[in-house]
C-alpha cells in the first residue's frame, strides 16, 4: 500500500511542477515536455534520478523525466557492455519497447475513433 502512496506523490508532484511551469511561466507544454525529458537525463546521469525511483517507483518512471531516466541510463549501460558503439544503441535499446507501444496504441485509436484532421 505504501509503494501505491509514494508513487501517487511522486508522480503528482512531477506533474504539478509541470502545470506550474505552464500557468506561471511563458513555457508551452512542448517546452515543458522537453524540459522534463532533458532533466529526467541529466538527473540520470548525475545518479539522483534512480533514488527517486526507489522510493516514487511507477511515480517517477512513467512521467517525461523517467524517459530521460531511461535513456541515459540504458546508454550508460551499453556502452560498459560494448564500449564506444553503445553510445549509439545504448537509448534505442531501452525504449525501444515503449516507444513500439506508444505508435502501436496510438495507430489502434486512430483507426478505432476515426481522428478529425
Amino acid at each position: 500500500m505504501q509503494a501505491y502512496i509514494m508513487a501517487f506523490v511522486i508522480g503528482g508532484l512531477i506533474c504539478v511542477i509541470g502545470q506550474l511551469l505552464m500557468d506561471l511561466t511563458p513555457l508551452t507544454p512542448a517546452h515543458v515536455l522537453v524540459l522534463f525529458v532533458v532533466l529526467g537525463g541529466i538527473l540520470s546521469g548525475l545518479g539522483l534520478y534512480q533514488p527517486l525511483i526507489d522510493i516514487g517507483g511507477a511515480g517517477a518512471t512513467v512521467p517525461l523525466p523517467g524517459f530521460g531516466h531511461s535513456l541515459v541510463s540504458g546508454t550508460i549501460e551499453e556502452v560498459n557492455k560494448v564500449g564506444f558503439w553503445g553510445i549509439f544503441s545504448g537509448a534505442v535499446k531501452a525504449t525501444a519497447m515503449g516507444i513500439t507501444a506508444a505508435v502501436v496504441f496510438g495507430l489502434i485509436i486512430a483507426i478505432v475513433f476515426n481522428p478529425k484532421g
